[in-house]
């Protein structure tokens, strides 16, 4: 599961933590898009995997497969570290038209207007997850302001590896697949949470289940 470089392990009651809280911070973003969107948006269950940084490319089909990301960073006096949204560049598009209904798509490439959608889209998801997961814990939750990337999914995972790989080697990684209505449609997000060792330890601590 998720180690420091020293070899701590966590079981897998922790892991039923995990699934726990990914469950309710999805549910918690879902319920944000449908109104943001004015349109019932379901979900399924979300799909909790613990990752190397250099798996997480792979699992959204990868390294040089073009994703949008949006990148927060959290901070609290007990939970520090990133939060991302991430979602291929294809299934984006799609996202970006539940909100701008009129849109006419005359290339891949995103203007300023589909910038601005995707990054307010990605920022109200990683908001309403941290807000369930400040309320789960009694702890609140701030988010820096959030930075868009559009680029290879390898280029872009680089950075929580550069900046966390000293002191864990795993990230905390869910899939949600979004159903906007039509059967045919189906967009997958991947939430990826990553706190520091310490931010963990609080966590589990919370609920009574020291590592």
């Amino acid at each position: 599961m998720i180690c420091e470089k020293n070899g701590i392990n966590f079981q897998d009651l922790h892991f039923d933590l995990l699934q726990e809280i990914a469950n309710i911070g999805s549910g918690s973003a879902v319920t944000s898009l449908s109104q943001l969107v004015n349109k019932k948006i379901d979900m399924n269950i979300p799909k909790l995997q613990v990752l190397e940084f250099d798996q997480v490319s792979e699992a959204i089909g990868g390294a040089e497969n073009p994703v949008c990301a949006i990148l927060v960073n959290i901070s609290s006096p007990n939970i520090n570290g990133i939060m991302m949204f991430l979602i291929e560049h294809k299934h984006s598009m799609s996202l970006v038209s539940m909100l701008l209904k009129d849109i006419e798509w005359i290339s891949n490439e995103f203007g300023m207007m589909e910038q601005s959608a995707i990054t307010e889209i990605g920022n109200i998801l990683t908001s309403s997850y941290l807000i369930a997961l400040s309320s789960l814990l009694g702890e609140k939750i701030g988010s820096s302001i959030p930075y868009l990337s559009i680029d290879m999914a390898g280029a872009i995972l680089s950075v929580p590896a550069i900046e966390f790989g000293k002191v864990a080697d795993k990230a905390f990684f869910i899939e949600t697949i979004f159903r906007g209505g039509d059967p045919t449609i189906d967009i997958s997000g991947y939430f990826m949470l990553v706190p520091d060792l310490d931010s963990f330890r609080f966590i589990f601590d919370k609920f009574g289940m020291p590592v």
